[in-house]
C-alpha cells in the first residue's frame, strides 16, 4: 500500500500539470495536507477519517494566529478545503477512502465586511498624483487602472505595455491562468497613454518600479508591495481613515457596478470569480433601491 506521502505528490503533481494551478497554490496545498498528516500521524489514506478530522480542526480552531489571536475561520477553511479536494481527486482516481470528501463539514464563516469607500474621499484619492514626473503619471495610471477594472494586484504587476490600450479593453490571466477581457474607463485611457509616452525604455512591463533618485532609473517589473505602498500612500493623503489596499478597490469597483445597476452574473465574470457565491458578498451593500422601498411602503398605515 503506498503512503499518505507518496499519494500527497502525486496528487500536488496533478494540481500542476493538470490542472494548470499556480507554483503558490501549489506550495499552500503541500503545506496543508502535510501539515495535517504530520498532526494526526497520518501513515496511509485509512488514517484520513472522522476522527483524524476531527482532531485536527480543534488543533486549528486552538492555533495561534496573527497578534496571538487564533486562526481565523477562513484560514481554518482553506486546511479543510485541501483535504476534501485531496479526497475527490482519490475517489475520482477509483483510490479506496476511508472517508468520502462529502462527509466532511466545512467550517461555518461569518460574512465578510466589505469596506467602501465614500465617493468624494475616493476622488480626492484619485487625484493624489500629481505633477508632470514619471512617478506621479506612472501611479495615477495605476490607480485609475485598478479602479477601471477591478484587477487583482499580481494581474496588474503582471500586465505587458504592448497591448492595444486605446481600444479601451485588454486581455488578462487570472487564477488558474484563466482569460478575461476587462475594459478600461476614458481616465484610465488616457492615463495610461501619457504614462507611456513619457516612459523612455524599452522594459515590456506596463507598470515599472523606480529608483529613488531625482532622475529614477527603471528597476524592472514593479511588485506588488509596491503597489500596495503606494495605494497606501494615497490614501493618506486623500485623508482616508484606516488601511486602503489594491484589493479594496477591487471591492470598490464591483459596488460601483452594482449599485448603478449591473446584473450580478456580470459583474462575476468582471472579476474573474469562478463562483457566483464569491461575488455575492457585494449584494448587502449595493441593492440602493432596498431603502427607498422600505421608506415608500413600510408603516405607511400607522398614524403620523
Amino acid at each position: 500500500m503506498n503512503s499518505i506521502d507518496s499519494y500527497i505528490k502525486e496528487y500536488l503533481d496533478y494540481l500542476e500539470v493538470e490542472k494548470n494551478r499556480s507554483p503558490k497554490t501549489v506550495e499552500n496545498y503541500r503545506r496543508y495536507l502535510n501539515m495535517f498528516a504530520k498532526t494526526v500521524g497520518a501513515k496511509d489514506l485509512k488514517d484520513i477519517n472522522q476522527d483524524s478530522i476531527r482532531r485536527f480542526r480543534l488543533t486549528l480552531a486552538r492555533k495561534p494566529g496573527e497578534e496571538s489571536e487564533f486562526l481565523k475561520k477562513s484560514t481554518q477553511s482553506y486546511y479543510v478545503i485541501a483535504i476534501r479536494n485531496f479526497l475527490k481527486y482519490l475517489v475520482k482516481n477509483n483510490i479506496k477512502v476511508a472517508l468520502l470528501p462529502e462527509q466532511i463539514e466545512l467550517p461555518k464563516i461569518p460574512q465578510r465586511q466589505i469596506e467602501i469607500i465614500e465617493y468624494t474621499d475616493l476622488e480626492r484619492f484619485l487625484n493624489g498624483p500629481q505633477g508632470d514626473s514619471l512617478r506621479a503619471i506612472r501611479d495615477k495610471a495605476i490607480l485609475e487602472m485598478l479602479f477601471s477594472t477591478g484587477l487583482r494586484i499580481s494581474e496588474l504587476c503582471s500586465l505587458s505595455r504592448y497591448q492595444d490600450f486605446e481600444r479601451g479593453e485588454i486581455t488578462v490571466r487570472g487564477k488558474g491562468s484563466k482569460l478575461r477581457v476587462v475594459f478600461l474607463s476614458d481616465r484610465a485611457r488616457s492615463a495610461i497613454k501619457k504614462y507611456l509616452d513619457k516612459r523612455g525604455d524599452a522594459d515590456e512591463a506596463l507598470f515599472i518600479s523606480l529608483s529613488k533618485a531625482k532622475n529614477p532609473k527603471v528597476l524592472g517589473r514593479i511588485i506588488p508591495r509596491t503597489v500596495q505602498r503606494l495605494v497606501q500612500f494615497y490614501a493618506k493623503k486623500a485623508g482616508i481613515l484606516g488601511k486602503v489596499t489594491p484589493h479594496q478597490l477591487r471591492h470598490q469597483f464591483a459596488t460601483d457596478l452594482l449599485m448603478n445597476g449591473a446584473d450580478i452574473r456580470s459583474v462575476q465574470a468582471l472579476l474573474g470569480h469562478a463562483n457566483i457565491a464569491t461575488t455575492q458578498v457585494y449584494t448587502h451593500v449595493t441593492n440602493k433601491e432596498l431603502k427607498e422601498i422600505h421608506k415608500s411602503f413600510h408603516g405607511r398605515r400607522r398614524i403620523r
